[in-house]
């Protein structure tokens, strides 16, 4: 699935090529040509329906991209010194951000794709912005062992993201995964949750190829996710997709195509 990650590089890079782009990713272009996926000579499909998804999966990542870069400013604005990157990918926020004096920043995910980002960031001779640690550690696994001996402090509040990672979790591993997190959240934590709105794989993964990243989705988000949350601890507030796009100067022009449920782009502050 770490492929997926290098196509999500991709959408950032053309983001980031931009007049008027929502955020920077220099890095984001070396991840996408070191996995074949630059420049951008794929053709869009010919089938008009599946064009039009593509393009919704590309701008879904660039709205989310923001919303969870601002979320992470609001954090260290209110002191977050922690910074835990679940399932990172090719997230490059530790290099391309400013974090306060003092932020210690994890990237929990498998070998193979931190083995491939090193690689790539040894190329390009990046250097982070904060102290940044590296975790190779399947999340189905015992993770929280492996972030505590890389030296995660559960007693000091800790902001987690999890971006485009729940809607690849069967619900029980979703449940456990919440449950982790909190066990090792102090008071002031911070959340950041990206989940496939309901009817998402119906719409987009029902008929998406073998092996591509919406045939791998098989989780979506509860019908009340604040309420699910508080169940976790969590005070959690929701914004959908085309409230953020909104905020963020790239309203969506379509009208939606049925009605606007709670949205998957989650904010949540343990209390």
């Amino acid at each position: 699935m770490w492929a997926t990650a290098v196509g999500v590089a991709r959408v950032r890079a053309l983001e980031s090529e931009r007049e008027n782009a929502l955020f920077r990713d220099p890095l984001a272009r070396a991840f996408a040509a070191a996995g074949g996926l630059w420049p951008d000579s794929a053709p869009l499909p010919d089938d008009e329906a599946a064009r039009r998804r593509r393009l919704a999966v590309s701008f879904s990542i660039v709205i989310r991209t923001k919303f969870l870069d601002d979320l992470l400013q609001e954090a260290s604005a209110a002191g977050v010194r922690q910074v835990v990157l679940l399932g990172a990918g090719m997230d490059s926020r530790a290099f391309r951000m400013d974090w306060p004096e003092g932020t210690r920043l994890f990237e929990v995910d498998t070998a193979v794709p931190l083995d491939f980002k090193e690689s790539v960031l040894r190329e390009e001779r990046a250097v982070p912005r904060c102290e940044r640690t590296t975790v190779a550690v399947d999340l189905r696994e015992d993770w929280p062992a492996a972030l505590a001996a890389a030296g995660h402090d559960p007693a000091a509040p800790t902001v987690w993201i999890a971006e485009g990672l729940l809607i690849y979790l069967p619900e029980d591993a979703v449940e456990l995964l919440l449950a982790r997190i909190g066990a090792r959240s102090a008071a002031g934590s911070r959340m950041g949750l990206t989940l496939g709105s309901r009817g998402v794989i119906e719409r987009f993964g029902a008929d998406a190829t073998p092996g591509s990243a919406a045939s791998l989705w098989v989780s979506e988000m509860p019908d009340d996710p604040v309420g699910w949350l508080a169940g976790h601890g969590w005070q959690a507030d929701t914004r959908t997709l085309r409230e953020c796009a909104a905020a963020y100067g790239r309203p969506i022009s379509t009208p939606p195509q049925r009605e606007e449920r709670p949205g998957g782009l989650i904010s949540a502050i343990r209390r």
